[in-house]
């Protein structure tokens, strides 16, 4: 059956080419999604091997933050950007558990996740999540999981309104641009919690900021982030 599982594969891969999201390439057989090259060749941050580093700087003066980290660096023409464009405009859905699995595996070396109850994605307003078919993060979440054992919580955080895409908005901007606009549906659940609030991308810490202001709220919360990349520009 194998050899016959095997022929037939390579008989669709003539009409259906299995393409790295990295690269372009073409996988291998025993490659998913992303090629070997491309998941050697993306450079780690290893910022979870220290508490301080850009990513955590980000939210000194700002808001209440124990770590934060970022797998990798979001860099114009960078191979984890393209494979977060794949992610998030071209419908690759199961690009984000396969991510997200790989930094959680990362992030069990060290003492990153010591402490951690849930992890919570950084929400999609409705309207977004309907049109896209599901939430970036939210598969980032369910890769952290499987990595990591520490169970997803998707509903306890949402995105009350709508706010237009970060995309090109200075900091200022940005952060008007999500002022006010997350709430909480499960207090009692998150109190005396720490939770690991995961994006795909960040930038300038506007968005994290605005869910850590609200996250706040609650009693006795504490509040890491992680995300698969970040942008130094």
């Amino acid at each position: 059956m194998g050899f016959f599982y095997e022929l037939a594969d390579d008989f669709l891969s003539l009409f259906f080419p299995r393409i790295c999201h990295g690269c372009g390439e073409h996988l291998l057989r025993n490659e998913k999604l992303i090629c070997t090259e491309c998941l050697v060749a993306i450079p780690r941050t290893r910022y979870h091997l220290s508490e301080d580093n850009p990513v955590a700087r980000l939210f000194w003066g700002r808001c209440s933050i124990e770590r934060a980290a970022a797998f990798s660096y979001y860099n114009r023409g960078s191979r984890i950007r393209k494979i977060i464009h794949a992610l998030k405009y071209d419908g690759v859905k199961e690009l984000g558990e396969f991510l997200g699995r790989i930094y959680g595996t990362q992030l069990m070396e060290s003492s990153f996740l010591e402490g951690i109850d849930y992890i919570v994605p950084v929400p999609l307003h409705p309207a977004r999540e309907r049109k896209r078919g599901y939430n970036q993060s939210a598969g980032i979440c369910s890769g952290l999981s499987a990595a990591t054992g520490i169970p997803v919580k998707t509903d306890l955080l949402k995105r009350s309104a709508f706010s237009a895409t970060q995309t090109k908005r200075s900091r200022y901007d940005r952060w008007l641009n999500v002022e006010g606009i997350f709430t909480i549906s499960g207090k009692e659940m998150l109190k005396n919690k720490h939770i690991l609030l995961v994006d795909d991308v960040i930038t300038t810490g506007s968005t994290i900021e605005a869910c850590a202001a609200e996250l706040k709220k609650v009693e006795n919360l504490k509040i890491s982030v992680a995300a698969m990349a970040w942008s130094p520009a």
